[in-house]
């Protein structure tokens, strides 16, 4: 038994060893070809289901991956012209779009609405949304650490709800979003002081193709 025991632990460390490699070789692997559907997979559930992890286990890998990275690219592109504020990072075969108080989407404390300087920048890049449409839209809401818990759990998810209804507004279509909210628990900046609980009073956008472009991809590669 102790011998059976000695053995899964060690499986056990080998198994982690060999997925953080993997983790970190996917975080390289931003500019088009991605890192293959398995693999992706695995990944994207050890990170837990956030948008890096979503977008790196989305990510089909291959010339079809590499042919996605391309169109990703200009997308990405595209949304830093018409956004300079917002970080936007390329990520597998997806985008990762980070707002904060100097990109323009901002919330108010204890508030889930849009500033009008929000709906200007969510105008924007609606319209870069719009001309790219064969890809799904992941919107995460972020709260500061002030307050219960739960009560920030529900406003983050809120605040993703406001964003996706704006941008329905503007013509997105909803079927192509996802919401989901974080509460307090990702913060990106300091919580300690006032100028990192505004920042991280935070929505998120991952983007990632869609079926009919994965299927594009794929015939192209052939």
């Amino acid at each position: 038994m102790k011998k059976l025991i000695s053995i899964l632990c060690i499986c056990s460390v080998l198994s982690l060893n060999y997925n953080c490699k993997a983790i970190q070789n996917a975080n390289k692997s931003q500019k088009g070809t991605g890192i293959g559907v398995a693999g992706g997979a695995l990944i994207g559930g050890l990170i837990g289901g956030n948008i890096k992890g979503a977008l790196i286990g989305a990510a089909i890998g291959g010339a079809g991956g590499a042919i996605i990275g391309r169109q990703m690219d200009k997308q990405a592109q595209k949304i830093e012209t018409v956004l300079p504020g917002a970080e936007v990072k390329r990520v597998g075969e997806g985008i990762q779009v980070i707002f904060d108080d100097k990109s323009g989407v901002t919330f108010a404390f204890n508030s889930a609405d849009l500033t009008t300087a929000s709906q200007q920048n969510l105008d924007k890049i609606a319209e870069v949304f719009l001309e790219f449409p064969d890809t799904e839209l992941m919107l995460e809401g972020h709260t500061d650490s002030v307050g219960d818990e739960n009560y920030n759990m529900k406003l983050s998810t809120n605040r993703a709800n406001a964003v996706s209804k704006y941008l329905q507004s503007k013509g997105v279509a909803a079927s192509r979003m996802s919401v989901k909210g974080y509460g307090e628990t990702a913060p990106r900046f300091d919580n300690a002081t006032k100028e990192g609980q505004a920042k991280n009073r935070r929505v998120e956008i991952g983007i990632a193709a869609n079926e009919d472009m994965i299927n594009d991809a794929k015939a192209q590669k052939n």
